[in-house]
């Protein structure tokens, strides 16, 4: 079991991923934030508007160099920690193993946890780096299954997006839903649990494990 995008961000929404929104702002256009969620949750590109509205490959590369900028300020000066995650996932490793398979890049995932414990509780750690493609292709959930060297059947996923549950789906393996208030309007029919509270994901995790 590994708890992929849903272990940082349970620490940091998806709305951390709103700097793609303030570096297209820096050349006058406007990302629409219902566009942004749909954009998000397919694993869409967040540059199209700006090809849409003729920016070249060398402006292009400047809006990204400035969005990596503008989501690392946020990761380190923003309150991004979620109660009870440190605690839930300690607990968890006790009962399994567990890896965080994100299609965050490398340096960002370091952001995220150098001041942080949740990376004690799992044993390895999986970026954008090390995959081909990334969510919603299986790719990411199939690397960190081979990772483990475990089957399918024993190595359920814990989400909070419908791009990673769908990364899931498309691997074959089961996934638990973990609520997030800002995807709690995607599609999340493919999974076989959903829970609102930490507290029950002992539980839950134990069961179809």
């Amino acid at each position: 079991m590994w708890p992929g995008p849903a272990a940082e961000r349970l620490q940091a929404s998806e709305e951390v991923h709103y700097p793609g929104a303030r570096a297209l702002a820096d050349v006058d256009i406007t990302l629409d934030r219902d566009q942004c969620l749909r954009d998000m949750a397919l694993g869409s590109a967040t540059w199209r508007p700006a090809k849409a509205a003729g920016i070249d490959d060398q402006a292009l590369s400047r809006l990204r160099t400035a969005c990596n900028e503008y989501y690392q300020e946020y990761l380190r000066t923003e309150a991004i920690d979620i109660e009870g995650v440190v605690e839930t996932l300690a607990e968890l490793s006790k009962h399994v193993h567990m890896a965080i398979v994100t299609t965050s890049k490398r340096a960002d995932l370091e952001v995220i946890h150098e001041k942080r414990q949740i990376c004690k509780s799992v044993d390895f750690a999986l970026a954008r780096e090390d995959f081909t493609l990334a969510k919603p292709h299986p790719e990411p959930c199939l690397t960190g299954l081979k990772r483990f060297g475990a089957t399918r059947e024993e190595t359920p996923v814990m989400e909070d997006s419908s791009r990673g549950l769908a990364s899931a789906a498309a691997a074959g393996i089961d996934c638990v839903i973990v609520h997030n208030g800002f995807t709690k309007m995607q599609d999340f029919s493919q999974a076989i649990r959903r829970t609102e509270a930490l507290g029950e994901l002992k539980n839950i995790v134990l069961d179809v494990s």
